[in-house]
Parts: structure tokens; C-alpha cells; sequence
């Protein structure tokens, strides 16, 4: 068992949204859906955990009620290999009602952040010429969704 595993509160879409990403990502698996009913006799708010992997990575989504809501404070980064990745994972992420943000960011239909990161926008912001890196900082600061090319041109000066 992994020692460390992500912890996200839902409202009462655990199961839905374990679904969702489950079938976006290769190697995805729901491990365990726990109901533990109603909390309180008082409370209208019932529990359930779904245990699921991503990538072989766990995570626990609990349906507790209302009481808080996902932030931009915490993220889930995506390495992309390349573009047709970027351009994949983007668009299966805001389908149902997310919202772009920018630099790469968006938020899902359930409202968790996400970074869609390309390898290569990495290395160009952290290329030894601290102008180059400059450069494509400053394109990726005027993007949405990453287009590796744009950031590439920029920081050949092309751009």
C-alpha cells in the first residue's frame, strides 16, 4: 500500500468524479467504494470513500457534504510528454463545464486544479540562457492551454 495517498472532498460526486478521471488516464483503476450511510440522525449528509488510481498513483475521494471546496492552494500536475498529450488531457479535463485558467492551469467540472505541463516547457523555462528562459516564461504567461511551439518561437526570439 502506497504510505502517502491524496485525500479530495466532495460535495457528493466521489463516485462520479473517481469515475471521470479513471477514464481519462491509462492505467486507471477504481480500487474500493465504502458506504458508510448517513453520519448523523440529525444530518442529511451520507459518507462514502472511493479509493481509485491514476496512473498507479492513489487517491481517496470522500463524499462528506458542502463543508469545504477545492482551491487552487492544491493541484494535481500532469507531465506531458508532447502536445498531442497537452492537447488530450486539456480537453478531457474540461469536458461537462470545466474552465480554463491560464499558464496551463484549469479547473475541472468538480472544481479541482489541475496543471497540463509539457517536458519541453520546462526545459525552455529553465534553459541555461536566462534570456531564453525569459522569453518562454513570458509567452507562458500569456497562454491558457500550453502550445509548445508559441513558447518555443518566443524563446528563440522569434516570436
Amino acid at each position: 500500500m502506497q504510505k502517502i495517498m491524496t485525500h479530495l472532498w466532495f460535495d457528493n460526486q466521489a463516485e462520479e468524479a473517481a469515475k471521470f478521471y479513471t477514464s481519462i488516464f491509462d492505467g486507471s483503476r477504481i480500487v474500493e467504494i465504502v458506504d458508510f450511510g448517513q453520519t448523523a440522525p440529525d444530518s442529511d449528509v451520507t459518507v462514502k470513500t472511493v479509493t481509485f488510481e491514476l496512473a498507479g498513483q492513489r487517491y481517496i475521494a470522500l463524499d462528506a457534504g458542502p463543508a469545504f471546496t477545492f482551491n487552487e492552494a492544491v493541484s494535481l500536475y500532469i507531465d506531458c510528454a508532447d502536445q498531442a498529450e497537452v492537447d488530450y488531457y486539456w480537453s478531457r479535463l474540461l469536458e461537462g463545464g470545466g474552465e480554463e485558467v491560464q499558464c496551463g492551469w484549469l479547473k475541472d467540472r468538480y472544481g479541482l486544479s489541475w496543471q497540463v505541463v509539457p517536458r519541453r516547457l520546462t526545459e525552455l523555462t529553465s534553459d541555461p540562457d536566462p534570456e531564453r528562459a525569459q522569453r518562454a516564461m513570458q509567452a507562458m504567461f500569456g497562454m491558457r492551454k500550453i502550445d509548445i511551439a508559441a513558447v518555443e518561437a518566443a524563446a528563440d526570439g522569434a516570436a
